[in-house]
């Protein structure tokens, strides 16, 4: 007995190590998950610095309780896993996302990203924003345009004037 209570401390202890270092948290029900798909998942999250666990559901409760993570506590129902994100907040929840997009057996739950409680609704719609790099990408672009625009505009009229001395 004591050795099972010592085994559940420890699991406990390495959520709430897990959670510590985590930007984001999402839960989801993977009830009904072939391993193939179940494999390839893991191996999408694994690519993406994403961390997927299975754990019982009392454990993760304990380990959720008195953090910012404890609002998930409400969604820890049925065959549940937890995705940690330590890198992108929103990585997690656009990886689950578009994976449920593909199989109809996956279903978000909830999560805390950077601290915030969501509820599967909203989960989906952080899901669809952009990634920080695409967003980055899209700002240096409006940015570069109108000066690549410009610096067209002065070399022609350059151009011009060079080709009228001539």
């Amino acid at each position: 007995m004591s050795a099972n209570l010592n085994a559940k401390k420890q699991v406990v202890e390495e959520i709430k190590e897990k959670l510590s270092k985590a930007q984001s948290a999402v839960i989801v029900d993977y009830k009904g998950l072939t391993v193939e798909q179940a494999d390839k998942l893991r191996k999408s999250m694994r690519e993406a610095g994403v961390e997927y666990k299975v754990y019982k559901n009392t454990l993760v409760r304990l380990a959720v309780k008195d953090s910012e993570f404890e609002g998930l506590t409400e969604n820890l129902t049925g065959t549940n896993a937890i995705a940690f994100g330590y890198e992108d907040p929103v990585t997690p929840a656009k990886i689950l996302n578009d994976f449920a997009k593909e199989s109809k057996a996956l279903t978000l739950k909830a999560g805390v990203v950077e601290g915030q409680y969501y509820g599967a609704g909203t989960i989906q719609e952080i899901a669809d924003i952009p990634s920080r790099d695409v967003l980055l990408a899209k700002l240096l672009g409006s940015i570069k345009s109108p000066l690549s625009n410009f610096a067209y505009l002065i070399q022609a009229m350059i151009d011009k004037n060079e080709g009228q001395e001539a």
